[in-house]
């Protein structure tokens, strides 16, 4: 889940806060417990100065046992917690206090030296002030005093414990401050952040969303800060061109429909006169193809029954109509096989009783043998290759054999036997894809260009008048593309014509 930038402004706010306060208030709380310490050490040698230099005059005044109480009255809370009197040579003749304090007093000191040091007791931290007598004492003794004589030091151990000294309120007081600050700006930031900020944004974000849904123009709030204003009307402008482009974009796409649709009546009208024209030129070609031999039976049978012809006029007149018929037969054959296959969902029935797929490899077998010892196939080298890992494809063995016969016959009237070095290639391979890739390439003159685009289609040929009826290449294609394969033409290596096959794996043609 994201939070929002309130929540997000408010954690980086409170972080800076933390690093800004956090050090602010170590250092407020090391300096005031600073200060403290040397206002503890001002006073302990104010108190430490001002009792040894009672001690000093009293020990001049008074006897031991009176020195004694003295010193049991300069101790309490606030002052002393320990008091000890030393003789000229520094070593300890009385001491007064408690047991623990006490025991933190030196057992001897320097003479006429003042010192100032911290020690440390059974109760805790404390200061040890030793002052010389003479600093405090009068100078001149009263007759017959019991320490007229004598010079020596006093020691005042006043404690320093922080319980003792107020610094721990004060400390406080500075980190409630600091809190209470804290807080006041976290409150007042996320005020400010909602009023100035989130709500315009907000704003923003509702009148987005009207116009995602449906809105015409972006509502603009007028709150907010001068950014927001600007931003508001930025998005405002932004929208109002987003719908001049969509408008706009509509009307393209309308006037695109209307030229795809004026398209689609144009090719449709193409179509048909594409239609009309391939069956004006199928009408031409069978016209033609039938015409003449229809022309020369009627011419025969003419001959025949005006009489006057020998037994062996009339017998050959009747075996060229036969011819005739013959051939009129084998164009209406072609032109059946070449419809048969192209209707839709065919596919390759073959032969009855023959399996309808067919291997590759058999094929060319049957057909090398068939065009062998055929006429067209003398003084033609004819190279045979077929790749082992051919597939099978989905084509009858019947049908395979008469396009690649069909094929093999057209190289071998194409390749030039005049000047010799006739040749003639068939190749079977595996294409990347997997399909069965068949080759029949010649050296003959090829394929012209004029020719090429439609050299597939009935009655397209390019032998001589009466050599071919134009409609081998027709089933050929009709045969391969009902299994599902494609039939080309291109330039072979050398210069001649190569036609390629392609045929798919049985398995992968009902995939």
């Amino acid at each position: 889940m994201r939070l929002g930038i309130r929540l997000q402004l408010l954690f980086a706010l409170g972080a800076l806060l933390v690093l800004a306060f956090v050090p602010l208030f170590f250092a407020v709380a090391s300096l005031t417990r600073a200060t403290m310490g040397g206002v503890r050490a001002s006073s302990a040698r104010a108190i430490g100065r001002a009792i040894a230099g009672h001690v000093a005059a009293a020990r001049v005044n008074r006897s031991a046992p009176e020195l004694s109480l003295l010193l049991e009255a300069q101790l309490g809370p606030d002052g002393a917690s320990a008091v000890g009197v030393y003789d000229a040579a520094g070593a300890l003749v009385d001491r007064a206090g408690e047991p623990e304090a006490t025991a933190a007093l030196p057992a001897s000191v320097e003479a006429g030296a003042e010192v100032l040091r911290s020690a440390r007791t059974a109760r805790g931290g404390a200061i040890l002030v030793i002052v010389p007598e003479h600093a405090g004492a009068p100078t001149t003794p009263r007759a017959g005093g019991p320490g007229a004589a004598q010079v020596g030091s006093v020691a005042v151990l006043v404690p320093t414990d922080p319980s003792t000294v107020p610094a721990a309120p004060l400390v406080r007081i500075v980190a409630f401050y600091t809190g209470i600050m804290a807080l006041a700006l976290l409150v007042f930031a996320y005020i400010a952040m909602t009023r100035l900020v989130v709500r315009p944004v907000d704003a923003l974000s509702r009148a987005a969303h009207r116009v995602a849904g449906g809105a015409r123009d972006l509502e603009v709030p007028q709150t907010g800060a001068r950014e927001l204003a600007e931003l508001g009307a930025s998005l405002a402008l932004m929208t109002g061109r987003l719908r001049a482009d969509e408008e706009s974009l509509r009307a393209k796409i309308a006037e695109v429909e209307r030229y795809a649709a004026d398209l689609k009546r144009a090719q449709e009208r193409l179509v048909r006169s594409e239609r009309l024209a391939s069956v004006g030129r199928l009408s031409a070609g069978l016209a033609h193809e039938i015409g003449n031999p229809i022309a020369a039976i009627l011419g025969l049978q003419e001959l025949l029954l005006a009489g006057g012809l020998t037994p062996a006029e009339e017998r050959d007149f009747v075996e060229r109509m036969k011819r005739e018929t013959e051939r009129i037969h084998r164009i209406l054959r072609d032109l059946l096989d070449f419809a048969r296959p192209a209707a839709p969902g065919a596919g390759d029935a073959g032969e009855a009783g023959e399996e309808p797929s067919g291997a590759v490899a058999d094929a060319v077998d049957d057909v090398v043998s068939l065009v062998a010892p055929q006429k067209a196939f003398r003084g033609v080298e004819l190279a045979r290759d077929v790749a082992p890992d051919v597939p099978p494809v989905p084509l009858s063995h019947g049908r395979l054999v008469q396009v690649l016969l069909n094929l093999l016959l057209n190289a071998a009237d194409a390749v030039p036997r005049a000047r010799g070095g006739a040749r003639v290639a068939l190749r079977a391979s595996r294409a990347a894809d997997g399909a069965a890739r068949i080759e029949v390439e010649d050296n003959g003159p090829g394929i012209a260009e004029a020719v090429r685009d439609t050299l597939f289609e009935p009655f397209i040929t390019t032998k001589q008048v009466g050599e071919g009826t134009g409609l081998g290449l027709a089933v050929c294609r009709g045969l391969v593309e009902a299994a599902g394969g494609s039939i080309a033409v291109e330039q072979g290596e050398g210069g001649g014509a190569r036609f390629v096959v392609l045929l798919p794996a049985v398995g992968s043609r009902e995939g």
